[in-house]
């Protein structure tokens, strides 16, 4: 079948123990600069997390390079077709962890996880009684599209989780947990914690939200506004139904609105959500303070 873009991106992620990971990824940045793939990967003694973006040959090449390590021969691969690059760059970084937690074992999922959910399973649990749906992104994330009746955290960063489980989610250890977020990445380390602090029933939506709104059973039922991504994209549609929902709204006069906007203060660059009238009106600022300020980026963003 031939696809309908000439490009693709790829999210994917695994945890396996790499050893002399360092190595690893001094190999893999040049593997990924042969291939001239753009994109943010990670790799860390605990495995390997990335998205990237190239052609089809070259992205399958890729899956077809990574899959011959046998560390990584089952490694799955959430797809999309694109015009052309979604990054401008390619980094390769070495890190502690795939994803920045601080609980120590307590948070690897190597050693253990919650129950895997297929997009069919979470569709049919979140909508049972006594069930609680736990956001594992954060705020600016969840503001941009969710699932209905999600918990939202008040957190800026995913390290911020386990304080905020402790003093908010301990009384509910023997009740249902649904934890999700954009490719299951997250979600790994935040059931491993939570099955570590005690919680008896905590279940994770595999593959993420991206793989929701891909099955074609579900079509993203349930899911309103759209799925925050970290490319140029910004944002990807998750509910293919008649039954999709605007959540968010201008920040300035309230009106339905789905545009994130870097704040044009080079001082602030705070992501905020603007119409495309509100946007000029305030030179793309996020605050009356930041609309007067000297250091402005121009041109305004149409």
């Amino acid at each position: 079948m031939i696809p309908d873009k000439p490009y693709r991106v790829l999210l994917y992620y695994k945890f396996v123990p790499i050893h002399g990971y360092a190595l690893f990824a001094q190999h893999h940045l040049q593997l990924c600069r042969l291939l001239n793939l753009r994109g943010r990967i990670l790799i860390s003694p605990e495995g390997i997390n990335g998205t990237v973006s190239g052609t089809t040959e070259q992205t399958e090449c890729y899956i077809t390079t990574l899959r011959m390590d046998e560390r990584f021969a089952d490694m799955q691969f959430k797809i999309d077709e694109a015009n052309g690059h979604v990054f401008d760059k390619l980094f390769v970084r070495v890190k502690d962890e795939l994803v920045t937690f601080r609980v120590g074992e307590n948070g690897s999922p190597l050693k253990q996880t919650g129950t895997y959910l297929s997009p069919e399973e979470w569709h049919r649990t979140m909508q049972q009684e006594d069930v609680l749906i736990l956001d594992g992104r954060t705020d600016y994330e969840y503001d941009l599209g969710h699932f209905r009746n999600a918990i939202r955290p008040p957190v800026k960063s995913f390290r911020d989780f386990p304080q905020w489980i402790r003093e908010n989610l301990a009384s509910h250890k023997d009740k249902t947990i649904l934890t999700y977020c954009t490719g299951g990445v997250r979600c790994e380390k935040l059931t491993a914690f939570m099955v570590s602090e005690g919680f008896s029933r905590v279940a994770q939506l595999q593959g993420g939200i991206v793989t929701y709104g891909k099955d074609e059973h579900v079509q993203g039922k349930l899911w309103d506004g759209l799925c925050y991504v970290f490319d140029q994209r910004i944002a990807v549609p998750i509910n293919h139904t008649e039954e999709y929902r605007l959540v968010s709204v201008c920040i300035h006069c309230g009106s339905p609105c789905d545009r994130y906007v870097n704040c044009a203060n080079l001082d602030c660059h705070k992501q905020h959500f603007a119409c495309v009238k509100c946007e000029q009106k305030t030179r793309r600022s996020c605050s009356q303070e930041c609309q007067s300020a000297q250091r402005h980026e121009l041109p305004i963003q149409q």
